[in-house]
């Protein structure tokens, strides 16, 4: 059976995204990974837990679970605006298994390549299976995104569509069946979902707030609205779905699952009216689904601008 040093050596250490380069100096291998930040730049670093049960099922797909547990991590750093650099990755396994570790490791590498980062190190340990991931970038300094800035006036928008990872949760959980296209679509994108880094980057200097969407678009607007001290102005017939997600779900409940549902992992952002025109022009696939305005809180108008009783803000990672 192989100890810690050897498991490290022979599933993570070997594979391509632990090759030292870019602004990793020095990687796996020694007691502390050294980075070279550029001067001008401040470092970047979120941390994420993933607990079997809790926020994947188990079993599942060790590849997959690799892909996405760096995928969600690194959306952190899109949010920010910030560039990566590596990550490390503390990993807690009731067993060591040799194809559970290969495909595993082979999911990280594969998401590693999308997000060009590196693994820099982490540690291993037996227990109920868990895994810490740390992600760390640099952004030029004074422009990394916050939820702070959002002023009055500016337009609310969001990098794409959303809710259909909550669409695919049934899937999932097993508790429907399904090998249609809609069904590969919404699987695809709670797999592995894609962190919006070149957006990120393409919003700073122009957004005024930004977050990703983790925990549902009316909570994480709830955020936005909060670390800002206004209120946030949701077009409910604005808010995007994917056809996949409308096929599978029907329209009233893929509203929802965009509404509320979680794990979208795409960016929302408050901007100066002024700042849209260019970005579109660009190509970035930006949608304006609300405004910005005095006050607190989050409000969802219906298509005549009345307001729409919310009753449930998104996930909530502990419950009274």
């Amino acid at each position: 059976m192989l100890g810690e040093f050897e498991l490290i050596r022979h599933y993570f250490a070997a594979a391509a995204c632990a090759r030292a380069g870019g602004d990793v100096v020095l990687g796996i291998g020694d007691d502390c990974a050294l980075l070279a930040v550029p001067a001008g730049e401040q470092l970047v670093i979120s941390t994420d837990t993933l607990v079997a049960g809790v926020h994947f099922p188990d079993p599942c797909d060790p590849c997959l679970l690799g892909q996405r547990a760096l995928a969600v991590s690194t959306s952190d750093l899109a949010a920010m605006g910030a560039t990566p650099i590596g990550f490390t990755l503390a990993l807690s396994l009731p067993t060591a298994e040799p194809g559970w570790l290969e495909a595993f490791a082979r999911g990280l590498d594969i998401m590693a390549s999308a997000c060009d980062m590196r693994l820099i190190g982490g540690d291993t340990t037996r227990g109920s299976l868990s895994m810490t991931l740390t992600v760390f970038g640099r952004v030029p300094a004074g422009q990394a995104l916050l939820r702070s800035g959002a002023r009055v006036g500016d337009l609310l928008c969001v990098g794409g569509t959303v809710g259909d990872a909550a669409g695919a949760l049934p899937l999932v959980l097993g508790e429907r069946e399904g090998a249609s296209a809609e069904a590969s679509v919404l699987l695809d994108r709670y797999w592995s979902p894609q962190p919006q880094l070149a957006l990120g980057r393409a919003l700073r200097g122009k957004a005024t707030a930004a977050l990703d969407i983790s925990d549902g678009l009316l909570a994480d607007c709830g955020h936005i609205a909060a670390a800002s001290f206004v209120r946030l102005a949701i077009e409910q017939a604005q808010v995007p779905l994917s056809d996949a997600l409308v096929r599978w779900a029907g329209r009233e409940r893929a509203l929802q699952c965009g509404l509320a549902g979680g794990d979208d992992y795409v960016l929302a952002f408050a901007l100066p009216r002024e700042e849209l025109p260019g970005l579109l022009a660009d190509g970035w696939p930006i949608r304006v689904i609300g405004r910005v305005e005095a006050g607190e809180g989050v409000r969802l108008l219906d298509a005549g601008g009345r307001d729409i009783p919310i009753d449930r803000q998104g996930y909530k990672h502990f419950n009274a």
